[in-house]
């Protein structure tokens, strides 16, 4: 591909008056999008090409990722490769819901090459190889309290998430659904192409994205690092060593380890990793369902952790109230304080050697 020169620059909006999502100057080296693994399936039969709607014989690509990056001039070794988590595409990484840098800019202008992603069966990778169901439920204030911005219609007090009706309008409408079921495997061979067109990178995930993110590391010795914020489930453990499942008072029941093979396992314990969790976090089981439900992922974490750690990994765990960070909700990537968490981020990829 030829190199081409882009220059993202603050600007003043014609329409709203207000300023661009770009802070600072960045010249791009290089930008493009890919789709990266994905499978192929064939109805069996003759193809019949003067039937063109009989699918026998035809094919159709799906369960790929699209992945869109951007590499700016003199970037640092390892690129950033962003995988969002449930009900969300690589829009969790771009303009925040009140048009501020999110991580993706804040990262290119920190001279990062940035990969985000699609995970297959959802956003632009929206075509999968099994058939679903797109749901027209009305649960947006189910997202509200499961996102930890409040209980509806109010915010938690001193919570980090932009105030305002267009900002929590934008943020609404970043949701999108599956179009096939979730498959961590699909995901992690899907990410593991990513890392191949990538080369050698940091996985930063968000969430539902966790697991997959693991798995991916497991896959590919082109994770060099993981950084994970508020990891939902998916948390590994070797074989005899899966701690007891946590109940919870959530509409998700139980959230309990996975066993893998301890080689697999192991592989986690040679890259450093980094998982964040935020605030309004209850510290022991609660009665309020989506409280408890992230009681007990954090719970979990902190097990995980420990077991990484206990087999000789560098893994770290912050929960950010307890470094006197406040007030953020499940989407810390995108709360008002999100230049501190990018900072805080930036200081540990520093001391593992990782900004090259």
């Amino acid at each position: 591909m030829k190199k081409i020169i882009l220059t993202a620059f603050l600007a003043l909006s014609l329409i709203t008056g207000s300023a661009s999502a770009m802070s600072k100057s960045v010249s791009i080296a290089d930008q493009g999008s890919f789709a990266a693994g994905g499978t192929v399936v064939q109805t069996p039969g003759a193809l019949k090409p003067e039937e063109p709607m009989n699918p026998a014989g035809q094919t159709l690509h799906g369960d790929h990722a699209y992945v869109f990056y951007q590499k700016p001039v003199h970037a640092h070794k390892y690129p950033l490769v962003f995988l969002h988590g449930g009900g969300q595409s690589a829009k969790t990484w771009e303009t925040t819901p009140d048009g501020r840098d999110g991580f993706q800019n804040i990262f290119l202008g920190r001279g990062y090459s940035t990969y985000l992603v699609d995970q297959p069966r959802r956003g632009r990778a929206g075509q999968g190889t099994v058939d679903g169901t797109v749901s027209a439920s009305t649960l947006d204030q189910f997202w509200y309290a499961q996102f930890r911005l409040g209980i509806w219609p109010n915010y938690y007090e001193g919570v980090q998430f932009p105030k305002g009706e267009e900002a929590l309008n934008q943020f609404l409408r970043q949701i999108t659904p599956n179009t096939g079921d979730f498959d961590k495997q699909v995901i992690s061979d899907s990410m593991t192409a990513v890392f191949e067109k990538s080369g050698d990178g940091i996985l930063v995930s968000h969430s539902q994205g966790g697991g997959p993110g693991w798995l991916t590391a497991v896959k590919s010795n082109k994770v060099k690092a993981v950084v994970s914020f508020e990891p939902w489930d998916g948390f590994f453990f070797p074989e005899g060593e899966v701690p007891e499942a946590i109940q919870t008072s959530s509409p998700f029941g139980a959230l309990e380890g996975t066993p893998i093979a301890m080689e697999d396992f192991l592989k986690l314990t040679k890259i450093p990793i980094l998982v964040y969790y935020g605030d309004n976090i209850p510290d022991k089981p609660s009665k309020e369902w989506n409280g408890d439900s992230w009681h007990a992922r954090l719970d979990m974490a902190r097990i995980w952790v420990d077991t990484i750690n206990r087999h000789g990994g560098d893994a770290t765990l912050v929960h950010l109230p307890e470094i006197g960070i406040y007030g953020n909700t499940h989407f810390i990537i995108s709360d008002l304080n999100n230049v501190q968490i990018a900072n805080h981020m930036s200081v540990w990829m520093h001391e593992k050697g990782l900004d090259k």
